[in-house]
């Protein structure tokens, strides 16, 4: 081992942050087995590596022994008490050796396991590292593209990451080069080691956007109640305000709508509803489906947490939404099962009573 080997274990520890100390043991234990291969596994060894000094020493490993059968393994009383008379049955003699070198197979069989160390911290600062991020937002640089796959190579802080094509937002076109935000849904474990889940069609990144532009949430004086995404097209979200002061929904579009606007554009122009939340569930459905104008939300009495909402004619598309979407996200904000019916399929209108709720209580991007 020379200078250089040192070095470049220093190098590791001050640039991808592994311990020096773990990788001269793993070094060392690489090194053993080099050597008990070149020696056919009969000879215990072992091997310190000095740090300050920056040198190599292996000693051979020798039970002190009545009589000898095996002197590759073994020393007699004799022979050990000529090097120290503190030797006695049982004991472990070290001596001294200098290798002449190892042979090929013995030297790839070092590299190999010194790689695999390597590998291994990485990986443990990988998975200590990103516990902690999990359920939160990172900042990415797209590096790599697969033209076969379109999965995005990120580069986050020391790390490369995959984002899989069906963790991004369906029209959104990655290049090498964009900074983008990615929310880590999980760290799994498997065969082939650690890996960290990124996704840009989690719901959770919605909130942690708002969380960072939004500063009444940050502070807790808005409060997102739930959240309802089809990821590249449309997001609901319910807001409170636990703050008699502050209008939840106008702290979240920002003076002039430049906190809306800033979350919209890091998710390619997302639409997003902004909903105020209501503990009374009829409220909170009408509500939720605006823009459609709702008459009545009646609970019903033949379905388990399921609800009726009456609509004029004319908003009975409105509500339902392009391909349902408007009505879909609507029951997942609210955790219900919404039934949309119009007036006309009333037998009797007067049994639908009217439902009047803040139309202010909602602000909702165009083409629902």
């Amino acid at each position: 081992m020379n200078t250089e080997f040192f070095e470049a274990i220093e190098a590791l520890d001050k640039e991808r942050g592994i311990p020096k100390e773990y990788m001269l043991e793993r070094v060392e234990a690489a090194l053993v087995t080099a050597y008990k291969r070149e020696s056919g596994g009969q000879i215990n060894v072992k091997v310190v590596l000095d740090s300050k000094t920056k040198s190599t020493h292996m000693y051979k490993l020798l039970n002190v022994v009545e009589e000898v059968t095996d002197p590759k393994t073994e020393i007699s009383l004799d022979e050990a008490q000529k090097l120290s008379a503190v030797f006695s049955y049982g004991d472990i003699v070290e001596i001294e050796v200098q290798p002449k070198g190892f042979g090929r197979i013995p030297a790839q069989t070092a590299k190999q396991v010194i790689i695999q160390a390597i590998r291994e911290a990485e990986r443990g600062m990988l998975i200590k590292e990103y516990e902690s991020k999990k359920d939160e937002i990172v900042s990415a640089l797209v590096v790599r593209i697969d033209p076969l796959t379109d999965n995005a190579t990120l580069e986050i802080g020391k790390n490369e990451m995959v984002l899989f094509r069906h963790e991004q937002i369906a029209n959104e076109s990655l290049k090498v080069g964009d900074r983008l935000k990615v929310f880590v849904t999980e760290i799994k474990q498997d065969v082939r080691g650690p890996s960290v889940v990124l996704s840009r069609t989690h719901p959770g990144l919605i909130k942690r956007l708002f969380e960072l532009e939004v500063p009444e949430i940050a502070e807790n004086k808005v409060e997102i109640m739930s959240v309802a995404r089809e990821a590249g097209s449309r997001t609901k979200i319910a807001v409170r305000s636990n703050d008699s002061d502050i209008d939840p929904i106008g702290a979240c579009i920002g003076p002039k709508r430049i906190r809306k606007t800033n979350i919209s554009d890091e998710l390619n122009g997302e639409k997003i509803d902004i909903i105020k939340y209501s503990s009374q569930m009829e409220e909170f459905i009408a509500a939720a489906l605006a823009p459609a104008k709702v008459k009545s939300v009646v609970k019903r009495t033949d379905a388990d947490n399921a609800y009726r909402v009456i609509v004029d004619d004319d908003q009975l598309s409105l509500a339902i939404g392009k391909a349902g979407q408007n009505a879909r996200l609507a029951s997942k904000l609210v955790g219900c099962k919404i039934d949309i019916k119009s007036d006309s399929w009333l037998d009797d209108k007067a049994a639908a009573p009217v439902l009047k709720y803040d139309t202010s209580s909602v602000d909702v991007d165009e083409d629902a």
